[in-house]
């Protein structure tokens, strides 16, 4: 098998069987759903119906945390290439193959992106950069939680683990890890996974305390941010943007009605490439 889907759960409920029933490819794929330890009899019942059906379920004992929870299935799988998916989101029908064959064909590439098809809340496609830029991912990310990664590149990374004490950001902390190493990324040329949208995820959460967990990873990844001017100078950016990103993005605790505004100035294309 190539690709080995990661799905860490944790109190999702039937959302979880959407999850696995998305993943419809013409060649058999790994997978390994983990349960961190959710508190709910409905999530129980749908891992116990996936077992029932052939997938993979591992239980962590006590809630250990999304990243720790999708390491764990890393680490229980064995295919060259590697898919997180967030329990409540999607993948698309053939997108795994797809993926899979463009990395293929380019051995020095470490990852294989695709837009973001949020759903739920709002509909929006999400455009991600073909290039993975030291630059912007020092400041912010914008690349997807759910991309094809080659296993050797994750690992080399340090995988999901928790950079701190504290959860949140894991997914921005690897990209982190990928661009401060030099690693190349390739875009499918479409979506990548659907995103379902609906009140606050992790990352959101996160954000409540912004200013520490990005000073964690800057520590994380010193060579990454000693050389943040090179990677400016190196930037795709406009020459505008690459000077607003550190004023806009960075360390910057997130002002008020913030939340509320995105997604009209995504829709507009300000910050980010989305398309309707």
């Amino acid at each position: 098998m190539r690709v080995a889907v990661l799905i860490p759960c944790h109190g999702e409920g039937p959302l979880i069987a959407e999850a696995v029933r998305s993943i419809a490819e013409d060649e058999p794929v790994e997978i390994a759903v983990v349960d961190d330890a959710s508190p709910d009899e409905a999530t129980r019942a749908t891992l116990v119906a996936l077992e029932r059906d052939g997938v993979t379920v591992i239980r962590l004992p006590e809630n250990a945390g999304v990243g720790n929870a999708r390491t764990t299935a890393f680490e229980a799988t064995t295919a060259p290439y590697v898919y997180p998916l967030d329990a409540d989101d999607l993948a698309i029908p053939g997108v795994l193959a797809r993926m899979a064959d463009r990395l293929d064909a380019d051995p020095g590439a470490d990852a294989c992106v695709g837009d973001i098809a949020e759903f739920g809340d709002h509909e929006l496609l999400r455009r991600i950069p073909s290039r993975l830029d030291p630059y912007r991912v020092a400041l912010t990310n914008e690349y997807p939680i759910t991309a094809l990664y080659r296993r050797t590149a994750v690992a080399a990374a340090g995988a999901w683990r928790p950079y701190y004490e504290r959860q949140g950001y894991e997914d921005w902390n690897l990209w982190m890890g990928l661009a401060e190493r030099g690693a190349r990324i390739v875009h499918v040329g479409g979506p990548g996974y659907r995103r379902r949208l609906h009140g606050e995820r992790l990352n959101q959460l996160a954000r409540r305390r912004h200013r520490e967990r990005y000073e964690a990873m800057r520590r994380a990844h010193p060579d990454l941010f000693a050389h943040l001017k090179q990677h400016r100078r190196a930037s795709d950016l406009s020459r505008v943007k690459r000077a607003l990103y550190p004023l806009v993005y960075g360390p910057r605790a997130e002002i008020p009605f913030e939340r509320q505004i995105k997604p009209w100035f995504d829709r507009l294309g300000i910050w980010t490439r989305a398309a309707r």
